[in-house]
């Protein structure tokens, strides 16, 4: 989440008028995050989130993402459902952006990851993985493997700008990770960003998933290493193990894990180390000035990729 596009008074109170919301109590944007500009909405019907989608969300896409999110909902998954306006629509526009109204989930997300969060994030994967399993529509993953050379080319030239030898770092680590992707493993509807600003707990129970707009129908477990590199390193970049093996017990206990699947977690894990990595680094180099955004160092991802290219088998991952 982030703040890129302002919103004046006038702006909001000709948006809300398309909804049966009630009155404004209080309206304020929210800096954490990279993505789209979002802001946090009171109304006398409640609390909201509201986003105007930017970047790299394609407008063409936001239907499927607020109908999984919707099937989610339906299903169990306790996330953020989207508003429907007047129209029966949850999409509409705001200052020249595409936007939409989401309700508003209580809970902290964890700033210091332990042990006791990462079995709940672990059941939690699994429980929407299994939930989306019958929802139809299905949604290329820009952000997959096919997209990572792309996005090194785009932030090549100034690449050693951040750390001297990146750029050749990077693609060795590419060629080995894209030359042994693996095939055929169970594929589905994946969050593709679990990361722990994304999930909240309240009095220490998990209570709900946000920011779906990277979310894509790609390899189940690719997922699962998003969430181990997310959430299973410790400040100083040392792999806590006894947290994944706790987030992938959890998983496996809801949704069995393959021998193969357990056998690719080490590329997978690869995979997603650069995923995140690349990304980072392109914000890094090109978020706008003064724009209300935290940005994120591109080599903490370098420091988790390192660890992952010397990982010989799922053992490495507490399997």
């Amino acid at each position: 989440m982030a703040v890129y596009t302002e919103v004046s008074d006038e702006a909001l109170a000709a948006f809300l008028a398309e909804y049966d919301l009630g009155a404004l109590v209080a309206f304020r944007g929210i800096a954490e995050g990279v993505e789209n500009s979002n802001f946090s909405l009171r109304t006398t019907a409640g609390d909201f989130i509201l986003t105007l989608y930017e970047k790299r969300v394609d407008p063409a896409e936001l239907p499927w993402f607020l109908g999984l999110m919707e099937h989610l909902a339906q299903r169990g998954i306790v996330c953020p459902l989207p508003v429907r306006g007047r129209d029966g629509s949850p999409l509409r526009h705001l200052c020249g952006r595409h936007a939409a109204i989401t309700t508003f989930l209580p809970g902290v997300w964890p700033r210091r990851v332990r042990v006791e969060h990462c079995g709940p994030v672990g059941e939690a994967l699994a429980a929407l993985h299994l939930a989306g399993a019958d929802y139809r529509p299905t949604r290329r993953n820009a952000l997959g493997p096919g997209g990572w050379l792309p996005l090194l080319d785009r932030a090549r030239a100034r690449a050693d700008e951040v750390q001297p030898g990146l750029a050749r770092e990077l693609d060795a680590a590419l060629e080995a990770t894209l030359g042994a992707w693996p095939a055929g493993l169970p594929e589905g509807h994946i969050h593709a960003d679990l990361f722990p600003d994304n999930v909240f707990f309240l009095e220490g129970r998990l209570s709900g998933l946000i920011d779906f707009y990277f979310a894509a129908t790609d390899i189940l477990t690719y997922d699962l290493a998003v969430c181990l590199n997310a959430w299973c390193f410790e400040p100083d970049f040392a792999f806590n193990v006894t947290k994944a093996r706790a987030m992938l017990s959890a998983y496996a206990a809801t949704r069995a894990l393959s021998a193969e699947e357990r056998a690719a977690l080490p590329v997978l894990c690869r995979g997603a180390a650069i995923r995140f990595l690349l990304t980072r680094l392109y914000d890094w180099l090109n978020t706008p000035p003064g724009a209300m955004v935290t940005r994120k160092d591109p080599l903490e991802y370098l420091r988790r990729l390192r660890f992952h290219l010397v990982a010989r088998d799922e053992h490495a991952y507490g399997l």
